[in-house]
């Protein structure tokens, strides 16, 4: 028996600019091991398929779920974090928001845009957790802050997506201040009787938690969310026990009275607008 395929050349060698890699970003494999093509991701709002895990998103892509035809109006598009304290630990942190800025395209790590929304104008403001894991500084702050007042001046019902790890550190006590700050702009838009929905998104933590993430009207997370103030690891070394299974999941908060709702992604807008329409009294959009 020959073979059917016989090399007729030995010791074959490419070279290295003529080698073709397998593009990256085709295919997405989740946590459990199943693997998604990357566009059938995009169309099933970025949650695997095969096991419902939902995957990481920024504020593109919740921008585009939200908002009519991803029509929107960006506020405060080109507000950017200084280095007052002149921070610096292995990097400098005016080094560490130029990178952050140059890999991700982000100013920082909050957006803040307009549009409509089931046909009616909404605020979101939404968090990147790329840059600098979502960690909340004086920009992220004050972006907030602006966006609450923005509603307040429009009469616009307010939505928050938060995806953060916690205060940043660059900016020690600076940073710290925007738990405050951001909690009184939120007591402004309840006496103006505006909505405020608070969505919580994988992971919500740290100083994000102990503010606005938790002051919403209605308050819901997606599932499988890690919801809390420290982390599990933190959680444990502190109390010295073993914490219940799926210990700061957004089901474990949910049974524990934290959060109102849970919503699949697929449901956010629908279900966004309809908490909205009921806190307003008014007839439910369909």
């Amino acid at each position: 028996m020959t073979a059917w395929f016989k090399r007729t050349e030995k010791g074959i060698q490419t070279a290295t600019e003529q080698k073709k890699d397998t593009p990256k970003g085709l295919w997405y494999k989740s946590p459990t091991g199943k693997i998604v093509e990357s566009e059938e991701l995009a169309k099933n709002f970025y949650v695997s398929p095969e096991d419902d895990y939902h995957v990481r998103i920024g504020s593109k892509e919740y921008y585009e779920i939200l908002f009519d035809d991803n029509k929107f109006r960006e506020l405060d598009a080109k507000l950017t974090s200084k280095d007052p304290l002149k921070f610096e630990d292995t990097k400098k942190y005016s080094e560490r928001l130029k990178a952050a800025q140059k890999k991700t395209g982000l100013k920082d790590a909050v957006r803040t845009a307009v549009g409509k929304s089931m046909g009616k104008d909404l605020v979101v403001c939404c968090m990147d957790f790329t840059f600098i894991g979502g960690s909340m500084g004086s920009v992220v702050g004050e972006k907030i802050a602006r966006g609450i007042d923005y509603s307040i001046k429009k009469g616009i019902p307010f939505v928050m997506i938060s995806k953060s790890g916690g205060a940043r550190m660059m900016e020690a006590a600076l940073s710290l201040m925007q738990l405050a700050k951001t909690s009184a702009k939120l007591a402004q838009l309840a006496e103006a009787k505006i909505p405020y929905i608070s969505l919580c998104t994988d992971p919500t933590t740290g100083g994000t938690t102990a503010s606005y993430a938790m002051l919403g009207d209605i308050n819901i997370s997606e599932p499988g969310a890690l919801i809390g103030f420290a982390g599990p690891r933190v959680v444990k070394e502190a109390t010295g026990k073993d914490l219940p299974e799926g210990f700061q999941t957004s089901e474990f908060v949910l049974e524990h009275g934290f959060l109102d709702f849970i919503s699949h992604r697929r449901n956010l807008k629908k279900n966004i607008n309809l908490y909205i329409d009921l806190i307003q009294n008014i007839p439910i959009r369909k």
